[in-house]
């Protein structure tokens, strides 16, 4: 399962925006913020108490910081392939609740097999071209009866933009993503056991189209579409768009609607940890490229 069917992504240009959007990122990600906060409420129905805890994709790191109040006891590992993102995450340490910063792939996860008891990804996935090397790698990182815990995107989300587009040239504007049974299909696939699926969808509104235009920008979530259009769109193009994603004006707003996925699953059990002593983690400088550095 590589992402979705016939999708792209550009991951230099994945990098690179979410670089760019790191400082601006918290005051636009509304639904990012409302969707990390049900994916952690999401942990109060399971008994665990985690050593090692990996937050994928961990962005500002709201959610590592939550995750390390939650079990303060634990190592948190937050993972970001944004060293700009990783920077500002930095900031959500204090001496009482620090956490580790590693700039990482997570289609190659730099850690020791069955060393971490939970993963924990918010919106990430999405952003994930092979994801049947993701949750390989979240499968072979768990330790044994360890927990995965993500959220990601399903296939309506954007659907007024992408249709406004698609009137507009008919070219990949918005990016596209995975449905939720062949993301059931992928956690079965990697080994990882148990797994349950659900769907809720959110609608953010805006006075024209413009505003959902700057708010994507500003947390990075550009077209990264490997087959995306290059330059600068025309201003005909922009208008027809602006026209055709009128159609859905109620109410005197425009809708963005949001479909995602919320997924666990649990690692099999009764494979003892290797390659883990004494609640360390081990990092293959060759998978990650380097450290992320203080600032």
């Amino acid at each position: 399962m590589n992402g979705a069917a016939g999708f792209d992504l550009d991951l230099a240009a994945v990098r690179r925006s979410f670089d760019r959007a790191a400082r601006s990122y918290d005051g636009s990600a509304v639904l990012q913020s409302r969707v990390r906060e049900e994916l952690l409420a999401r942990l109060d129905y399971v008994t665990l108490e985690p050593a090692t805890i990996l937050d994928v994709g961990c962005g500002t790191g709201h959610a590592t910081r939550a995750l390390k109040d939650r079990y303060p006891r634990a190592r948190v590992i937050a993972l970001d392939v944004s060293e700009g993102m990783l920077a500002m995450a930095r900031r959500r340490q204090s001496w009482r609740r620090r956490f580790d910063r590693v700039c990482g792939d997570a289609m190659r996860l730099p850690l020791a097999t069955g060393s971490v008891d939970l993963v924990f990804s918010s919106l990430t996935l999405q952003w994930c071209p092979d994801l049947d090397a993701v949750f390989a790698g979240f499968r072979q990182v768990l330790a044994p009866r360890g927990l995965v815990n993500f959220a990601t995107f399903g296939p309506d989300t954007l659907t007024e933009l992408r249709t406004a587009w698609a009137q507009a040239d008919g070219l990949p504007h918005v990016n596209q993503f995975t449905d939720m049974h062949d993301l059931g299909d992928g956690l079965v696939r990697a080994g990882l056991a148990e797994p349950v699926l659900d769907v809720e969808r959110y609608t953010l509104t805006y006075p024209d189209v413009y505003g959902l235009m700057r708010d994507l920008k500003a947390i990075g979530a550009h077209n990264v579409n490997a087959g995306r259009p290059r330059g600068m769109t025309g201003r005909g193009r922009l208008r027809a768009m602006e026209s055709a994603y009128e159609r859905y004006r109620q109410d005197g707003s425009l809708p963005a609607t949001y479909e995602v996925v919320f997924g666990q699953a649990w690692g099999p059990a009764g494979e003892g940890r290797r390659g883990r002593r004494g609640g360390e983690f081990t990092l293959d400088p060759a998978a990650i490229g380097r450290r992320s550095r203080e600032a």
